[in-house]
C-alpha cells in the first residue's frame, strides 16, 4: 500500500462533538484506558516520537485528535477512559465527546474501523468491556491490540494473550500483541487496517 508516512500531521484536535471533522476521508479510530498506550502506539505506528504526546499525567487530555495520514486516511485517537483522577466534569465531558463520536458524528459512515487497545499484563477491563459492548452493539468494526507484550515473560505472554483471545467480548477477533518499545506487531496492524480501508 503505497501510503507515504512521512507525510503525517495532527489535523484538529477536537473538544466539542460539533468540532468532529466532516469531510469524506476513512478513518481508524483507537480507543482505549488512559495508560494503555494509545499514543506510543500511534507514534510506533507513524514512526514518529512525539507526534502523539506521550503524557506523564494519564487522563488529563480529553480531545479527539486527527492525524492526517498523507491526505489519504485519518488516525482518530479518542479520550483515553478508566483514569480515577478525573474531575466528574472531565468525566462527563470524556463521555459527551466519545459518545458523540460514534451517535453524533455526521460522518460516522466513514470510520472503517477501531483499534481496541487491552494492556497485556491486565487483560480487559470492566472498562474495557462497557466499551467492547458499546462497539459490539453499535455493529462497527473493531480489532484487539494486545500492547506492552515486551513486559511479559514467555509463560506470561503465552497465558495472557490466550485469555484475551478467549474472553467473550473478543473471541473470534483478531488480537495483535504489540510492543510500541520493539516495534513488534506495527506491521501486522498496517496490514489489518489496509484491509478495512482502501486509500
Amino acid at each position: 500500500m503505497a501510503v507515504n508516512l512521512q507525510n503525517v500531521i495532527l489535523k484538529i484536535s477536537a473538544g466539542e462533538p460539533r468540532q468532529l471533522l466532516g469531510d469524506p476521508t476513512p478513518q481508524v479510530a483507537f480507543s482505549g484506558r488512559s495508560n494503555v498506550g494509545k499514543s506510543s502506539l500511534i507514534n510506533s505506528m507513524l514512526g514518529r516520537k512525539s507526534l502523539a504526546r506521550v503524557s506523564s499525567a494519564p487522563g488529563k487530555t480529553v480531545t479527539v485528535n486527527f492525524y492526517e495520514v498523507d491526505k489519504r486516511l485519518y488516525l482518530v485517537d479518542l479520550p483515553g477512559y478508566g483514569f480515577a483522577k478525573r474531575s466528574p466534569a472531565d468525566m462527563q465531558k470524556f463521555s459527551a465527546l466519545t459518545d458523540g463520536y460514534f451517535t453524533s458524528n455526521k460522518n460516522i459512515d466513514r470510520l472503517k474501523l477501531v483499534i481496541q487497545l487491552v494492556d497485556s499484563r491486565i487483560g480487559p477491563t470492566r472498562d474495557d468491556e462497557t466499551m467492547l459492548s458499546f462497539l459490539t452493539e453499535l455493529n462497527i468494526p473493531f480489532c484487539v491490540v494486545a500492547t506492552k507484550v515486551d513486559k511479559l515473560n514467555a509463560t506470561e505472554r503465552k497465558k495472557n494473550l490466550a485469555a484475551i483471545s478467549e474472553h467473550p467480548l473478543i473471541k473470534g477477533r483478531e488480537v495483535i500483541p504489540f510492543s510500541a518499545l520493539k516495534g513488534e506487531g506495527k506491521e501486522e496492524l498496517w496490514k489489518t487496517v489496509f484491509r478495512y480501508v482502501r486509500v
